[in-house]
């Protein structure tokens, strides 16, 4: 006896239909807490603890009148209904089971690389199965909740403040991972996703880094059912490498690494972080403005073929991971003066990110000031601690004034808010930015106290102090980026 397949009527299928709206909406886009709005009938934080918890009880009343009639089951319905079905009962369980997997990302950041056990598996498989969700679909379903959460959690919390730039900058974050459309990335890029790099631009300090890991420890990892564990931990799965702190001679062998005797020096065999990347994970190279362009073929053939040889040998070793890179030069300048092949330029942008400076997102929102300094005194002393956050606020702002352009970016305020807990004050003009410095160094060459690296290295750290831009440096001393870098770094430390 053939089974009845049934249709939702108008009412339910324009609620479901809100549903399903939702749950392909980007979480951090304009549209996403009007639509919110709509389906529990208020106004909406969608960043709230809470907010799972409010979605999951204004679809329970239309829910729980198909479970009521044995109707909360996916292989009930038929056509188009059978496809929104399967979306409203998988937005539901996700919901329902948010607080779960907030505590296992929880669990696994304090792991750390040994992937934990997942103590709910049975019961989300089980629930997503009685609605009729297939064992096999139900398992990956369950390792995208898990990629959502993950990716939620990371853009949320590692990114604070809500001017109209750091919006933006989220909701590109958000599509970098899941693509524009989710239904896309669900249908067909889910386990393909390496194919696609990332370029982030910005200043130094602006936060590269950690849009880097926020999208590096994002990507999606299979369950194992078996095990009860997913395939791996996603703190193993982001490999970071800061390309600048290396010499020419050993960017080669800290990416590809070597095989013993490949060069002098070369006593053992060394494996570079491309071998580390996992097929989950994602490697970050920062700073890859500053490589050669023999370097940038070799990784040009890394993004196309995904392949590469360590130095000294003919083998080729099979890369799968994910590639995000950073500079913080114009690609204007970089392109024009050859600086970048542009074949490796177009292979490496399957989206650029732009990170916005410290600056533009106080002009948007100066509250931002406020929550920065509180989300950094947090991380720093385990807590918050108003009192204390009010007092370094103040020291700062006092220091500084409530209009300092913040040229070192979010990495110059948390050194702020360091040195404050440290001394009850900032000086802004602590190091490269020392008042009387130009003063300072024409008194040292009247008094012919300086060799000529000396002299080079104070002029240099002058010279950036006023542009904070090492190409601006090497253009008007005719040098070297590396080299000018190196000598600004020697400037620094003499106090220049």
């Amino acid at each position: 006896m053939a089974t009845t397949r049934l249709q939702l009527d108008r009412a339910q299928r324009q609620f479901f239909e809100l549903v399903a709206q939702i749950a392909f909406c980007n979480p951090f886009s304009k549209e996403r807490p009007e639509l919110d709005a709509r389906l529990v009938g208020h106004a909406v934080d969608v960043f709230s603890e809470k907010h799972p918890e409010e979605l999951t009880r204004a679809m329970s009343e239309q829910i729980g009148k198909l479970e009521k009639q044995g109707l909360a089951d996916m292989r009930k319905f038929s056509g188009q209904d059978r496809g929104l079905m399967q979306t409203v009962f998988l937005f539901e369980c996700f919901h329902q089971f948010c607080d779960d997997i907030d505590r296992l990302i929880a669990e696994q950041l304090t792991a750390g690389m040994q992937s934990v056990p997942v103590k709910f598996a049975a019961e989300i498989l089980g629930w997503m199965r009685r609605r009729g969700i297939g064992a096999e679909e139900s398992v990956r379903f369950f390792a995208v909740f898990y990629q959502l959460r993950r990716a939620f959690h990371f853009i949320v919390r590692g990114l604070i403040g809500q001017s109209e730039c750091m919006k933006e900058f989220r909701r590109h974050l958000w599509q970098n991972v899941f693509t524009q459309e989710v239904q896309l990335y669900d249908r067909y890029l889910w386990n393909r996703m390496e194919d696609f790099s990332t370029l982030l631009l910005g200043e130094t300090g602006a936060g590269k880094g950690a849009a880097a890991a926020a999208i590096g420890r994002s990507g999606f990892i299979p369950f194992d059912e078996k095990r009860g564990r997913f395939a791996e931990s996603f703190t193993h799965s982001f490999v970071a490498l800061n390309l600048s702190q290396f010499p020419e001679t050993l960017i080669e062998s800290e990416l590809f690494g070597h095989r013993k005797g490949a060069f002098t020096g070369a006593v053992d065999s060394h494996e570079g972080v491309l071998a580390h990347c996992s097929p989950h994970g994602a490697i970050f190279l920062d700073e890859i403005g500053d490589v050669s362009v023999p370097v940038q073929i070799k990784l040009l053939q890394v993004l196309q073929e995904r392949t590469f040889c360590p130095v000294g040998s003919h083998e080729p070793v099979r890369f799968r991971g994910r590639v995000i890179a950073a500079t913080n030069h114009p690609l204007d300048n970089l392109l024009g003066r050859k600086l970048f092949r542009e074949d490796f330029f177009y292979r490496l942008s399957s989206d650029m990110i732009e990170v916005p400076p410290l600056r533009q997102r106080l002009a948007q929102d100066s509250s931002e000031f406020r929550q920065l300094v509180g989300h950094i005194l947090t991380g720093i002393i385990g807590e918050p601690d108003r009192e204390l956050q009010q007092r370094i606020e103040s020291a700062i702002t006092r220091a500084v004034g409530k209009d300092y352009s913040w040229p070192g970016n979010v990495r110059e305020l948390a050194q702020a808010v360091r040195r404050t807990l440290i001394t009850g004050r900032y000086d802004a003009g602590t190091g490269s930015r020392t008042p009387g410095a130009q003063e300072h160094l024409v008194t040292s060459i009247q008094e012919q106290s300086l060799n000529a690296e000396e002299l080079l290295s104070a002029y240099c750290a002058l010279l950036y102090n006023k542009s904070r831009n090492y190409e601006d440096v090497a253009r008007r001393t005719n040098l070297d980026r590396r080299t000018v870098k190196k000598y600004i770094q020697q400037g620094m430390v003499r106090g220049v």
